[in-house]
């Protein structure tokens, strides 16, 4: 993968041997590029400390710490703790500790924070990149359409049917319920963002002529934008 696929926009399409027949788009999120860097050296300073704590113990004039199997026991600790065994180097003898980064390691993992990949076995003439990424992302909704359903609003459950069709009945009045409460809430916003449109961009000759049937299609780009997010 060649970074330089991102430089105008955060998406690429690829194929893979590995993948006969599938489509695998490629996306970069730079927020989540900086987290892992940020993250990662965070994870890698605090190792390095731990086990500068063991060198000196290591080094010290009074009771040292010695022998290979001691000194590997401490420094084994530090590295489990902090999971960053695969970015360090360590040289332990009977009477010496030492430790060095891996930086080509550190670099090859570095190149590829923020990247995850979405596979679709349909053509791009059929679904286009942004569309498949789109897709997956709206698991989230299904997911939390599932969350409302067991635990938070509905509370599905318990069941008290033993009957099969009764409790697919039960099942599907509370996926309906659950619709009709996306539907409400949809109106709601759209309404709420009309009328934060109207009160920051008065307009006496157009704002009255506006019926509710048109109101969506009447919002800016921004506003329209606030209110798909919940559709």
């Amino acid at each position: 993968m060649q970074l330089s696929l991102f430089d105008q926009r955060d998406m690429a399409s690829i194929t893979a041997p590995d993948f006969p027949g599938e489509r695998l788009v490629v996306c970069r999120n730079p927020d989540l590029a900086a987290e892992r860097t940020r993250k990662r050296e965070d994870l890698l300073a605090a190792t390095e400390r731990d086990l500068a704590r063991v060198q000196a113990a290591v080094a010290r004039k009074r009771a040292p710490l010695r022998g290979a199997a001691q000194i590997g026991l401490a420094a084994g600790a530090v590295i489990n703790t902090h999971k960053m065994a695969k970015h360090f180097d360590l040289a332990i003898t009977d009477t010496s500790f030492g430790f060095a980064r891996k930086t080509a390691a550190i670099a090859a993992e570095a190149a590829t924070d923020g990247l995850y990949v979405v596979r679709t076995s349909l053509p791009a003439e059929t679904l286009h990149d942004a569309a498949a990424v789109r897709s997956y992302k709206s698991l989230a909704r299904v997911e939390h359409a599932f969350r409302c359903l067991k635990t938070v609003d509905l509370q599905v459950r318990p069941v008290h049917h033993w009957l099969a069709d009764r409790v697919r009945a039960h099942v599907l009045a509370a996926r309906y319920l659950s619709q009709c409460e996306r539907v409400a809430v949809v109106r709601v916003v759209k309404w709420l963002c009309v009328e934060w449109m109207i009160a920051a961009q008065p307009r006496a000759d157009t704002a009255d002529s506006i019926s509710p049937s048109v109101w969506p299609q009447s919002l800016s780009s921004t506003t329209r934008s606030i209110c798909s997010a919940f559709e």
